[in-house]
């Protein structure tokens, strides 16, 4: 496999990630019931839909199709985010999670674009390279933003009745959750033998 066609896998990676977005954000801005954390989200899905765009002129200049690869990864992310948006907690609580969930996307999307960048300067690609920057600066944007809700909604969270106080209990409700548990576990016992090494040394 040559770099060009590492390349085109990274953008397509992104391109299916920002979709999957374009679809989860809206969902994410009517779980919250805090206006400015409802319109920063309904704002970056603006920016998200933009950044599709962007993704499309590169795939354009490069002459190749958008399709053709499924972002794993971030399947996976938002499935936490819509956990999130499940879970029965409300107010700061709900929008404390919201926001971690939604950080975790932004982070995952950073990654994405700074490697893909790389490759782009590596291949000469610098009008390529430009448009995958005007993103990722969006990102970095919207990290900040969601960093600068965090603060209202964990002091909220933090002043809540008994807000130290673990109400949850350990034992798994619905089958998610036990499947949950159970890899869990199953990561914890596969990590061990690693662990153990390093503790050595």
């Amino acid at each position: 496999m040559s770099l060009q066609d590492v390349f085109l896998e990274e953008l397509r990676d992104l391109y299916s990630a920002e979709n999957q977005l374009v679809k989860a954000l809206p969902k994410m801005a009517k779980a919250t019931k805090t206006e400015s954390l409802k319109t920063a989200f309904t704002n970056h899905l603006e920016e998200t839909k933009g950044q599709v765009e962007r993704l499309k002129q590169a795939f354009q200049i490069l002459g190749k199709k958008p399709t053709g690869q499924h972002c794993n990864g971030m399947e996976g992310v938002v499935e936490e985010g819509k956990d999130a948006i499940e879970s029965d907690e409300e107010g700061a609580t709900k929008d404390v999670e919201l926001i971690g969930a939604a950080l975790r996307v932004e982070h995952y999307e950073i990654a994405g674009y700074t490697a893909a960048i790389a490759i782009a300067k590596s291949l000469g690609q610098k009008e390529i390279a430009a448009l995958l920057n005007a993103n990722l600066q969006e990102e970095v944007a919207a990290g900040k933003l969601l960093l600068g809700e965090s603060k209202p909604a964990l002091a909220g969270a933090a002043s809540a009745k008994d807000a130290t106080k673990a109400e949850k209990s350990d034992t798994p409700k619905t089958a998610k959750e036990r499947e949950s548990k159970k890899k869990s576990e199953q990561d914890q016992a596969a990590a061990a033998p690693a662990l153990k090494k390093s503790a050595k040394a």
